[in-house]
Protein backbone atom coordinates (compact mmCIF):
# COMPACT_ATOMS: atom_id res chain seq x y z
CA UNK A 1 0.00 0.00 0.00
CA UNK A 2 1.78 3.53 -1.26
CA UNK A 3 1.52 5.51 2.29
CA UNK A 4 0.46 9.14 1.98
CA UNK A 5 3.00 11.98 3.12
CA UNK A 6 2.14 15.56 3.59
CA UNK A 7 5.17 18.11 2.74
CA UNK A 8 3.88 20.97 5.23
CA UNK A 9 4.15 24.39 3.06
CA UNK A 10 4.90 27.43 5.26
CA UNK A 11 6.30 29.87 2.95
CA UNK A 12 10.01 28.27 4.04
CA UNK A 13 11.82 27.93 0.32
CA UNK A 14 11.58 25.94 -2.53
CA UNK A 15 9.30 22.33 -1.62
CA UNK A 16 9.43 20.93 -5.27
CA UNK A 17 12.18 19.04 -4.71
CA UNK A 18 11.22 17.52 -1.45
CA UNK A 19 8.26 16.59 -2.88
CA UNK A 20 9.54 15.19 -6.03
CA UNK A 21 12.40 13.06 -3.57
CA UNK A 22 9.29 11.53 -1.94
CA UNK A 23 7.31 10.57 -4.61
CA UNK A 24 10.38 8.58 -6.12
CA UNK A 25 10.65 7.32 -2.70
CA UNK A 26 7.17 5.62 -3.43
CA UNK A 27 4.84 7.83 -1.37
CA UNK A 28 1.91 9.32 -2.43
CA UNK A 29 2.76 13.16 -1.77
CA UNK A 30 0.72 16.03 -1.00
CA UNK A 31 1.59 19.34 -0.78
CA UNK A 32 -0.60 21.32 1.65
CA UNK A 33 -0.68 24.03 4.79
CA UNK A 34 -4.05 22.28 5.70
CA UNK A 35 -4.47 21.85 8.83
CA UNK A 36 -6.42 18.32 8.89
CA UNK A 37 -5.17 17.30 6.08
CA UNK A 38 -1.34 17.58 7.59
CA UNK A 39 -2.91 15.80 10.86
CA UNK A 40 -4.28 12.92 9.13
CA UNK A 41 -1.53 12.08 6.37
CA UNK A 42 -0.03 8.99 7.40
CA UNK A 43 3.42 10.83 7.50
CA UNK A 44 4.26 14.63 7.91
CA UNK A 45 7.53 16.27 6.48
CA UNK A 46 8.55 19.46 7.32
CA UNK A 47 11.48 21.35 5.43
CA UNK A 48 12.67 24.42 6.31
CA UNK A 49 15.39 26.58 5.01
CA UNK A 50 16.72 30.08 5.89
CA UNK A 51 16.27 31.63 9.44
CA UNK A 52 15.00 29.87 12.73
CA UNK A 53 12.73 32.86 13.86
CA UNK A 54 11.18 33.02 9.95
CA UNK A 55 10.61 29.48 10.13
CA UNK A 56 8.82 29.37 13.28
CA UNK A 57 7.11 32.72 12.03
CA UNK A 58 5.79 30.70 9.05
CA UNK A 59 5.26 27.23 11.02
CA UNK A 60 2.72 29.38 13.64
CA UNK A 61 0.80 30.82 10.82
CA UNK A 62 -0.03 27.69 9.56
CA UNK A 63 -0.58 26.16 13.01
CA UNK A 64 2.17 23.61 12.05
CA UNK A 65 3.40 23.95 15.78
CA UNK A 66 0.42 22.24 17.44
CA UNK A 67 0.07 19.73 13.93
CA UNK A 68 3.44 18.24 14.77
CA UNK A 69 2.57 18.05 18.54
CA UNK A 70 -1.27 16.48 17.87
CA UNK A 71 0.54 13.88 15.23
CA UNK A 72 3.39 13.00 18.07
CA UNK A 73 0.82 12.68 20.83
CA UNK A 74 -0.89 9.89 18.87
CA UNK A 75 2.32 8.18 17.70
CA UNK A 76 1.60 9.47 13.79
CA UNK A 77 4.98 9.97 12.00
CA UNK A 78 7.30 13.48 10.98
CA UNK A 79 10.31 13.79 9.36
CA UNK A 80 11.62 17.42 9.74
CA UNK A 81 14.67 18.49 7.41
CA UNK A 82 17.58 21.32 7.63
CA UNK A 83 15.68 23.93 9.32
CA UNK A 84 12.58 21.72 9.89
CA UNK A 85 14.94 19.89 12.17
CA UNK A 86 16.27 22.57 13.94
CA UNK A 87 12.79 24.21 14.82
CA UNK A 88 12.07 20.80 16.70
CA UNK A 89 13.77 21.72 19.45
CA UNK A 90 13.14 24.00 22.28
CA UNK A 91 15.20 27.21 21.24
CA UNK A 92 17.20 28.52 18.53
CA UNK A 93 20.15 31.40 18.73
CA UNK A 94 20.90 33.27 15.31
CA UNK A 95 22.85 36.38 15.70
CA UNK A 96 22.23 36.88 18.93
CA UNK A 97 18.29 36.61 18.99
CA UNK A 98 16.57 33.94 20.94
CA UNK A 99 13.36 31.94 19.13
CA UNK A 100 11.73 29.90 21.08
CA UNK A 101 10.88 26.36 18.64
CA UNK A 102 8.32 23.58 18.71
CA UNK A 103 9.98 22.19 21.96
CA UNK A 104 9.68 18.45 21.03
CA UNK A 105 13.49 17.99 21.99
CA UNK A 106 15.30 19.58 24.66
CA UNK A 107 18.52 21.42 23.27
CA UNK A 108 19.75 24.83 21.57
CA UNK A 109 19.89 24.98 17.95
CA UNK A 110 23.66 27.41 17.49
CA UNK A 111 25.89 28.83 15.31
CA UNK A 112 28.48 25.80 14.20
CA UNK A 113 32.13 26.81 15.91
CA UNK A 114 34.18 26.06 13.07
CA UNK A 115 36.31 28.40 10.73
CA UNK A 116 34.36 28.46 8.16
CA UNK A 117 30.33 28.71 8.35
CA UNK A 118 28.65 27.37 6.11
CA UNK A 119 29.02 23.67 6.15
CA UNK A 120 28.19 22.99 2.76
CA UNK A 121 29.10 20.22 0.95
CA UNK A 122 28.78 15.83 1.13
CA UNK A 123 29.98 14.65 4.48
CA UNK A 124 29.66 11.39 6.37
CA UNK A 125 27.66 11.13 9.10
CA UNK A 126 28.63 8.66 12.67
CA UNK A 127 24.95 6.25 12.81
CA UNK A 128 24.08 4.18 15.40
CA UNK A 129 23.16 0.79 15.92
CA UNK A 130 19.87 -0.19 14.89
CA UNK A 131 18.62 3.00 12.92
CA UNK A 132 15.94 2.97 10.44
CA UNK A 133 16.56 6.08 8.63
CA UNK A 134 20.31 4.63 7.71
CA UNK A 135 19.60 1.31 7.32
CA UNK A 136 22.46 0.39 4.94
CA UNK A 137 23.70 3.49 3.56
CA UNK A 138 25.38 4.41 7.25
CA UNK A 139 28.66 4.60 5.37
CA UNK A 140 27.02 6.80 2.77
CA UNK A 141 27.97 11.06 2.27
CA UNK A 142 24.85 13.52 2.87
CA UNK A 143 24.61 17.12 1.40
CA UNK A 144 24.92 20.11 4.35
CA UNK A 145 23.78 23.33 4.16
CA UNK A 146 24.30 25.32 7.18
CA UNK A 147 25.97 27.58 9.86
CA UNK A 148 23.91 26.53 12.59
CA UNK A 149 23.37 23.21 14.54
CA UNK A 150 22.67 21.12 17.69
CA UNK A 151 25.89 20.69 19.16
CA UNK A 152 24.84 18.98 22.30
CA UNK A 153 21.99 16.11 22.83
CA UNK A 154 20.14 16.83 25.53
CA UNK A 155 17.05 14.63 25.47
CA UNK A 156 16.85 11.89 28.87
CA UNK A 157 16.31 8.62 27.81
CA UNK A 158 13.69 7.33 30.15
CA UNK A 159 13.28 4.23 28.36
CA UNK A 160 16.39 2.16 27.61
CA UNK A 161 14.46 0.00 25.74
CA UNK A 162 13.43 2.68 23.39
CA UNK A 163 16.32 4.70 23.24
CA UNK A 164 16.37 8.02 21.01
CA UNK A 165 19.16 7.08 17.84
CA UNK A 166 21.04 10.08 17.28
CA UNK A 167 23.76 10.00 14.03
CA UNK A 168 26.49 12.61 14.96
CA UNK A 169 28.65 14.56 11.82
CA UNK A 170 32.12 16.62 12.61
CA UNK A 171 33.27 19.58 10.85
CA UNK A 172 35.94 21.62 11.32
CA UNK A 173 36.61 20.64 14.37
CA UNK A 174 33.05 20.90 16.15
CA UNK A 175 30.43 17.93 16.41
CA UNK A 176 26.57 17.93 15.85
CA UNK A 177 23.79 16.28 15.43
CA UNK A 178 23.32 15.22 11.73
CA UNK A 179 19.88 13.18 12.30
CA UNK A 180 17.38 12.09 15.40
CA UNK A 181 15.03 9.41 15.49
CA UNK A 182 13.25 9.10 18.68
CA UNK A 183 9.96 7.50 18.46
CA UNK A 184 7.67 8.84 15.80
CA UNK A 185 9.84 11.46 15.11
CA UNK A 186 12.66 12.22 13.16
CA UNK A 187 14.82 14.31 11.56
CA UNK A 188 17.39 15.18 9.33
CA UNK A 189 20.23 18.48 9.77
CA UNK A 190 21.44 17.30 6.11
CA UNK A 191 18.89 17.71 2.70
CA UNK A 192 18.00 13.80 1.65
CA UNK A 193 16.29 15.41 -1.41
CA UNK A 194 19.81 16.48 -2.33
CA UNK A 195 21.94 14.05 -1.15
CA UNK A 196 21.95 11.61 -4.44
CA UNK A 197 21.33 7.78 -4.13
CA UNK A 198 21.99 8.00 -0.52
CA UNK A 199 19.52 10.31 0.50
CA UNK A 200 16.82 8.31 -1.93
CA UNK A 201 17.55 5.82 -0.38
CA UNK A 202 17.03 7.38 3.24
CA UNK A 203 13.58 8.44 2.21
CA UNK A 204 13.01 5.13 1.23
CA UNK A 205 13.72 4.03 4.37
CA UNK A 206 11.38 6.47 6.48
CA UNK A 207 8.56 6.12 3.55
CA UNK A 208 8.56 1.95 4.05
CA UNK A 209 8.43 2.23 7.92
CA UNK A 210 5.13 4.45 7.32
CA UNK A 211 3.36 0.62 6.18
Amino acid sequence: MTADVAVLDYGSGNLRSAVRALERAGADVTLTADFDTALGARGLVVPGVGAYAACMRGLRSVRGEQVIGRRLAGGRPVLGICVGMQILFETGIEHGVTTDGCGEWPGTVERIDADIVPHMGWNTVDAPEGTTLFDGIADERFYFVHSYGVRRWELEQPNPAMPARVTWTSYGGDRFVAAAENGPLSATQFHPEKSGDAGAALLRNWVTSLS
